[in-house]
């Protein structure tokens, strides 16, 4: 959290998806229009992955990476990397905290949540639950977790898709492999290299999994 603070040059604000300025009470991506003593200047040997990075999203800002929510006192809250976001309706939602809804349940031992085109939304959330021993997978499950997360974070985050998964595809430091999760979502074939998988079985029983429709 924090606030604006101009006498040090630092000038924060919030777009939308469209890089266009929101005021007051908002969420969005956090950038930066105009530069401070502290900022960086380039990245080493690679000028053109610097702009890329920094500045190609929105011409004309510092784009931090970040995806933030201004309060109504003016103070940003810092809610996740763009990385781990995902803009359903133009509403960006943190990963982390929608992964931690779930695991709240007591029968989840661990969650991983992506996104999923959709038609209307743009986006959907398509979460993975890894259970607990000797707890079921049922409907009467999803419908306990989709109402656990609309109530911990709001209707918006309500999950359109939870996948059982027996196993999360992890690397062999513990790394759970996003990239994956993502193509099992989309139910894309060639995953590419995944020589640094713990495990690759898990992967096929992911597919065997899979959800074809909304839950």
């Amino acid at each position: 959290m924090f606030q604006t603070f101009p006498f040090f040059g630092v000038e924060p604000t919030i777009l939308n998806e469209h890089g266009e300025e929101l005021e007051g009470e908002a969420e969005g991506y956090l950038v930066f229009r105009r530069p401070w003593p502290g900022i960086m200047r380039t990245v080493y040997g690679n000028q053109e992955r610097f702009e890329s990075t920094y500045f190609k999203k929105f011409p004309g800002f510092y784009v931090t990476g970040d995806g933030c929510r201004r309060d109504k006192d003016g103070y940003y809250w810092i809610a996740g990397r763009i990385d781990d976001m995902i803009n359903v309706s133009g509403h960006l939602l943190s990963t982390a905290e929608v992964e931690a809804s779930l695991t709240d349940h007591g029968a989840v031992a661990e969650a991983a949540v992506v996104s999923r085109p959709h038609t209307v939304k743009g986006e959907c959330l398509y979460c993975f639950v890894t259970l607990k021993d000797c707890r079921e997978f049922n409907r009467t499950l999803v419908d306990e977790l989709k109402r656990q997360v609309r109530e911990k974070i709001g209707p918006i985050a309500t999950p359109d898709f939870i996948q059982n998964a027996p196993g999360l595809p992890k690397t062999r430091s513990g790394k759970i492999m996003r990239r994956v999760l993502r193509q099992i979502a989309r139910n894309e074939k060639d995953l590419g290299d995944l020589s640094t998988m713990a495990d690759p079985k898990v992967v096929e029983v992911l597919f065997n999994h899979r959800c074809e429709t909304a839950s």
